[in-house]
């Protein structure tokens, strides 16, 4: 089935069964071995966080951890977060990604800081006033879908001047997914205020999309 695909998020919905986490752990290894990128969101972290190896030095992985996500990870990693317990700082972002070897991490957080352990990007744009639980499996959908498009990139299906590198277009599409999902947030409370859910943020994907990225025909 793997050969099929070309991006893989595992987290959102997962859970902590063992055999579950176990069959995940599995799927991470096998998508190594045919150097496809994953996106570990959510209890896929879980996965991280306790058998760091699966995704240690892994240059196709991006993490996408919550301020308590982040926290454990840099725990389990052996990074140190600041005695006042945040960890809103891009150098400990940039820390914990070294720790993994180089993998990309999305730290979300008022803003999102977004590092390789040698680049670090900030992604400021303005976001929604609320945050519902839920919101960030639009930034994995955001983020596989960008992927997709890094592959499409680098097998050469477009025609392009071809001058962007595997490492800056990751980084690239991780900048992406977490400005789509920030525009969409932002669009789901001007339209919803305080009754907006994280399934209102589906809804304003094409429109950030367009906003940010645009269509080629548009271009």
């Amino acid at each position: 089935m793997l050969p099929r695909l070309h991006v893989i998020v595992i987290g959102p919905g997962l859970g902590r069964d063992p055999l579950m986490q176990e069959t995940c752990a599995r799927v991470i290894t096998e998508a190594r071995a045919q150097n496809m990128p994953f996106v570990l969101d959510a209890d896929g972290l879980y996965l991280a966080q306790t058998r760091p190896d699966l995704v240690r030095g892994y240059k196709q992985c991006i993490l996408t951890p919550n301020v308590v996500e982040f926290g454990r990870l840099a725990k389990a990693m052996d990074v140190t977060i600041p005695p006042d317990g945040s960890p809103a700082d891009p150098s400990i972002c940039a820390q914990l990604s070294r720790a993994f070897g180089g993998v990309v991490i999305v730290q979300k957080g008022a803003v999102d800081y977004i590092s390789n352990g040698t680049q670090t990007l900030t992604s400021d744009l303005e976001g929604g006033c609320k945050r519902s639980g839920g919101q960030g499996d639009t930034l994995t959908g955001s983020l596989a879908t960008l992927l997709a498009y890094r592959k499409a990139y680098l097998d050469g299906i477009w025609q392009t001047e071809g001058d962007l590198g595997e490492a800056e277009l990751l980084m690239l599409a991780a900048f992406g997914g977490s400005a789509i999902t920030r525009e969409c947030s932002r669009l789901a409370f001007r339209e919803r205020g305080r009754s907006l859910q994280a399934s209102d943020l589906t809804e304003m994907v094409p429109v950030a999309f367009e906003n940010l990225i645009g269509e080629k025909s548009k271009l």
